[in-house]
């Protein structure tokens, strides 16, 4: 890839391949190495995913991803040991008897600050070893309940499987990052006492990126670039500051600036929108927490 600057990727990723499946595809069709994600998504689920080329890799820990959005299908009346459709049936339990008002109830109990058990088959780490993998290998998995913010719980639409007994709830959900859809499913059917798993899960929202933002692999493989350059990226993600031209040469050598009294990570620009550091404010210096534009390797 002749960019070494590169930029962001936001891949509208399919069913089936794991997120890592889609960073080697990507290097691929990208002719580089220097690909990454900002978060995974399970095999099953599709949507956003937010990838970093060359040097915009080194964005990727830097981003406020702290809220997500999903469109998922909710099945009543089955619990799985996954807490999904991949898992092994658990429990089935008639589902068609229960009202809309009673799921109304106890979606209003999962909405706002609530404490969440994570999926056993999460990606936190249990003892060293990730809880997924301690699952797949046999063993009885206990994590802890976490607090988790959802903001928005909603039931869009409702569908009965009569043959089956079985209900199947399209919602919506917003919330933190760590909250697991998956977890919602389970806790809802639990407690309606018909069990809970859910059945399609796709991410529409990463911080500021959405699905308008995504590319599918096939669109990617036609026209290959990233589809937000490291300039537009940055001014998606953080505050930006304008600087002039003898201040981002002291930036292009990885000296600091005077602060201007802005919080957090923000994006010291020139006049003509080149990013050339993101800056951090501590005492009396705004210090590179990266140098996007070094001098000498990019001129």
């Amino acid at each position: 890839m002749a960019d070494l600057l590169g930029g962001l990727l936001i891949v509208d990723k399919p069913e089936g391949p794991t997120s890592h499946d889609i960073v080697a595809k990507s290097r691929k069709l990208l002719r580089t190495k220097k690909v990454g994600h900002a978060g995974t998504l399970d095999p099953m689920a599709t949507g956003v995913l937010v990838l970093g080329v060359e040097r915009a890799t080194k964005l990727l820990g830097l981003l406020t991803l702290t809220t997500k959005s999903y469109t998922a299908t909710i099945r009543l009346g089955r619990s799985t040991t996954t807490d999904d459709a991949e898992g092994e049936v658990l429990t089935t339990t008639a589902a068609d008897g229960i009202d809309d008002a009673g799921i109304a109830r106890v979606v209003a109990t999962l909405t706002g600050e609530i404490q969440q058990v994570p999926a056993t088959v999460s990606a936190i780490k249990v003892g060293g070893e990730r809880a997924y993998a301690r699952h797949r290998a046999g063993e009885e998995v206990k994590l802890a309940a976490r607090p988790v913010t959802v903001s928005r719980f909603e039931v869009l639409a409702r569908r009965d499987l009569p043959d089956e007994g079985l209900v199947d709830l399209d919602v919506v959900v917003d919330c933190s990052s760590g909250t697991y859809v998956r977890a919602l499913a389970r806790d809802l059917g639990a407690a309606l006492g018909v069990g809970g798993h859910l059945t399609a899960l796709r991410r529409t929202r990463v911080g500021p990126f959405t699905l308008e933002h995504a590319r599918t692999l096939e669109e990617l493989a036609e026209d290959p670039p990233p589809g937000l350059d490291i300039d537009a990226a940055v001014a998606l993600c953080f505050p930006q500051r304008t600087i002039d031209a003898a201040e981002a040469e002291k930036l292009r050598d990885g000296r600091w600036l005077d602060p201007v009294g802005t919080a957090g990570v923000y994006a010291a620009r020139t006049a003509d929108e080149k990013v050339i550091a993101l800056l951090q404010e501590k005492g009396n210096r705004a210090s590179p927490v990266l140098v996007v534009r070094p001098r000498g390797l990019i001129d």
